[in-house]
């Protein structure tokens, strides 16, 4: 099975709204509309963001999708500091980030949370975007794909295989995310096989087939064509480089 490769820029805490304007203007400005035809983008900017970012690109009319890079799983209610999914559907997000290292490693979030947020996202329509990934420590081990493959099967839990295809998986070696260093080709691939192959266990071939898998350790520009050549990378999910667009578009182009 083809399927459509995603690229999706994670500006993380990055970026006021005048510099995310100023962003958003220059990738739309340097993307080929028709290349919108063969390659899905998106782009994750901070929460106060997202609207500017949106209204850029609705002005420009490019097809280039919003994502946020986290939401709670209540719709409302008394959780200070929080944004609901029904603030970033309204605003226009097809995608959310759910259980980036960060998040989990700063934040506390764990594996019930992230299968919480993303069964709330499904159930809005939106469409998550699953991060899972090692340490280091734990691949010195020798023990990352039982890792990997835990959290895989506890972010889907309570998913049923029709909601499972319209759910992205982000793989993100942790000790490649801000590092400078990248998982090779072959250290990727063999991680994200693993994944898709869980996938299978977990739902079947056909679903597994469907499903999209990023790569998300410092993907950039020079080494995103090898990466993406891999047979079960279906994108990236790309953190330094999406905040150049002159980077950004060329991992765009590598994915044509």
């Amino acid at each position: 099975m083809t399927r459509r490769k995603l690229i999706a820029g994670n500006w993380k805490m990055n970026e006021t709204v005048p510099e995310a304007v100023v962003l958003a203007q220059e990738i739309s400005n340097l993307m080929e509309r028709d290349w919108l035809e063969m390659v899905d983008v998106a782009v994750c900017p901070p929460f106060v963001d997202l609207k500017p970012v949106k209204t850029v690109l609705e002005f420009d009319r490019v097809d280039i999708a919003l994502g946020a890079q986290n939401v709670y799983w209540e719709p409302a209610g008394a959780f200070t500091g929080e944004i609901s999914i029904p603030m970033i559907k309204e605003i226009g997000c097809t995608f959310c980030i759910v259980g980036h290292s960060e998040r989990r490693n700063l934040f506390g979030e764990t594996n019930e949370d992230v299968n919480r947020k993303a069964r709330a996202l499904i159930e809005a329509g939106i469409a998550p975007i699953v991060c899972v990934g090692e340490s280091l420590s734990v691949r010195d081990e020798g023990a990352y794909l039982d890792y990997v493959t835990a959290q895989v099967r506890a972010a889907f839990a309570g998913i049923d295989g029709d909601d499972a295809r319209t759910t992205v998986v982000a793989y993100e070696p942790v000790w490649a995310i801000g590092t400078g260093r990248t998982a090779t080709p072959e250290q990727a691939e063999e991680v994200c096989a693993a994944i898709r192959a869980c996938l299978a266990d977990l739902y079947d071939e056909a679903t597994a087939a469907a499903m999209r898998i990023l790569y998300g350790g410092s993907m950039n520009e020079g080494n995103a064509a090898l990466l993406l050549a891999e047979a079960d990378i279906d994108g990236g999910l790309i953190g330094g480089a999406a905040l150049k667009a002159g980077s950004f578009i060329e991992i765009v182009k590598a994915a044509l």
